[in-house]
């Protein structure tokens, strides 16, 4: 035969015999098993602290002020009894860490500093509540006191 018409033939036959192999390996064995399926995601819930006075420290140490604040602690459904009993442990760590961090941000030191504020109330939750319990603190308001 002519090599020009060999290469095409040959390829023809090529793809029928893979092809033919691929759909019978498919039909005569079992499908893999997949990925294991992802666990449902835990519902959560946010639960109140109500307001937090925390005063607010300068880098030096220095009293600037006071601050209130509302803090909402995102939990799963099933904690959220436990972490309600537990709020006035929650409340005594928080006024434990906040006279030490220095949270005054600003050029007079009125203004809090959140991101510190949320660091010293995660520390807290995980001291009052036991680690992984809470998943992260929302601030929902911040005002002078």
């Amino acid at each position: 035969m002519k090599p020009a018409l060999l290469a095409p033939i040959l390829l023809t036959a090529g793809l029928g015999l893979g092809g033919g192999t691929a759909y019978g390996v498919h039909t005569l064995l079992p499908p893999a098993a997949g990925a294991p399926a992802k666990p449902k995601a835990e519902t959560t819930s946010f639960t109140p602290t109500g307001k937090i006075l925390a005063p607010l420290v300068l880098t030096d140490g220095r009293l600037s002020g006071y601050v209130s604040f509302e803090v909402q602690l995102e939990t799963g459904e099933t904690d959220v009894e436990f972490v309600t009993a537990r709020m006035p442990m929650l409340l005594n760590a928080i006024n434990m860490r906040t006279f030490r961090t220095p949270m005054a941000a600003g050029p007079d030191g009125m203004l809090p500093d959140l991101e510190q504020f949320r660091r010293v109330v995660m520390v807290a939750a995980n001291e009052a509540f036991g680690p992984r319990m809470v998943r992260r603190a929302v601030i929902t308001q911040a005002t002078p006191a």
